[in-house]
């Protein structure tokens, strides 16, 4: 058997495959939060399709922490029989899931504001939006740790299997972490051991409400690709301290406020050109043994098995190939394909406002 077929433990979760479903924001929401049954829909469809953990879109911890129309929410208990829902439908087809936890900050779109600034690390302007954002006390940031760790209570009531902290992408975690917005001087800012308190305190908030048992990961953010940006070596003194507190899976990313760092080829035609973070993960391997995932352009699966069986990453992260193909791992596992039909168009979130899909499935089928 393939070793990528093989089962493998997120801390004392087993996972059937090697395969992950990268966070993806589905856009299947209410404006409140609440998700609608096409979300459930989906994630039973990616479990059935043979994906071994199921990471959700990220959802939002605090009511001003949205970040866009649409987006799940899991602030409020009240919430929880949907919740509860979008775990059952995947447990049915005999799948693991979890939720990735996030706040907007300055990343958040202008008219979700509705003209009010966004909270951040320091009162600078949004690299995303243009807006400017306002100074969190360091009482609202413990506060907002708070948050995180309530909202993991949650899922892990719902009947979730896990949590992933989002610290990628320009969000808070990551803005936290970056020098472009945490501007900081007290012990919230300042150098890289200082500007990763704040994720240190969400995953200390999160594993105090959920325990050992239950999986904690994150996706990071290893470098924001901007001038003056978080760089790579920051990155690994942070995953250096997480494998030390304890933090159970680690997937790796880059970029802030959409912007792509720009040697890593986003559409890979080959594949020598697939897999543009792996480069990163041999260097978190010289530093680090914590359990990672690999996600970026990987599409074949000779690609996808060298990876696992050189010890470069534990697991296989992807998300545009499951939009292609929700049960791509089960055409790789039957011999059925070699490699996603994904082209990497970049066109899954063309439409504003209606849920992320694949264009090229929706053009077959009209």
């Amino acid at each position: 058997m393939s070793i990528l077929f093989q089962p493998q433990k997120i801390g004392a979760l087993e996972i059937r495959n090697r395969f992950l479903r990268s966070a993806t924001a589905e856009r299947r929401a209410t404006t409140e939060g609440r998700p609608l049954p096409s979300l459930a829909e989906m994630y039973g469809e990616l479990a059935r399709g043979g994906v071994g953990l199921i990471i959700t879109g990220h959802m939002f911890v605090r009511p001003e922490g949205q970040a866009h129309p649409e987006q799940t929410g899991a602030y409020a208990d009240e919430f929880l029989p949907e919740l509860s829902a979008l775990a059952k439908a995947a447990h049915s087809e005999g799948g693991k899931i979890a939720v990735q936890l996030n706040f907007a900050g300055l990343a958040a779109w202008p008219e979700v504001l509705k003209g009010q600034p966004p909270p951040a690390p320091s009162a600078v302007v949004s690299p995303r939006t243009g807006t400017m954002g306002r100074e969190m006390s360091p009482e609202e940031i413990e506060e907002l740790a708070r948050a995180y760790g309530r909202a993991a209570r949650r899922v892990k009531a719902a009947g979730f299997d896990g949590v992933q902290i989002h610290g990628a992408h320009g969000y808070m975690v990551s803005q936290f972490l970056s020098p472009l917005t945490n501007k900081r001087q007290d012990r919230w800012g300042g150098d890289i051991q200082g500007r990763m308190s704040f994720l240190l305190a969400v995953y200390g908030e999160m594993r105090a409400q959920v325990g050992a048992d239950f999986p904690v990961m994150v996706k990071l953010g290893m470098a924001d690709g901007i001038e003056g940006g978080l760089r790579l070596e920051e990155s690994l003194e942070v995953v250096k301290r997480l494998e030390e507190v304890g933090m159970d899976l680690i997937e790796i990313s880059c970029g802030f406020g959409g912007e792509r760092f720009q040697p890593i080829g986003a559409h890979p035609r080959s594949p020598e050109e697939e897999g543009y973070f792996l480069p990163w993960a041999e260097a978190i391997r010289r530093a680090s043994r914590v359990p990672l995932a690999l996600v970026g352009g990987l599409r074949s699966r000779t690609v996808m098995e060298g990876i696992v069986e050189r010890g470069f990453a534990d697991f296989i992260s992807l998300s545009r190939p499951f939009l292609r193909e929700p049960d791509f791992v089960n055409k790789l596992r039957a011999g059925a394909e070699e490699k996603s039909p994904c082209t990497s168009c970049g066109r899954c979130n063309i439409r504003w406002g209606a849920p992320v899909t694949c264009p090229q499935i929706e053009e077959r089928r009209r």
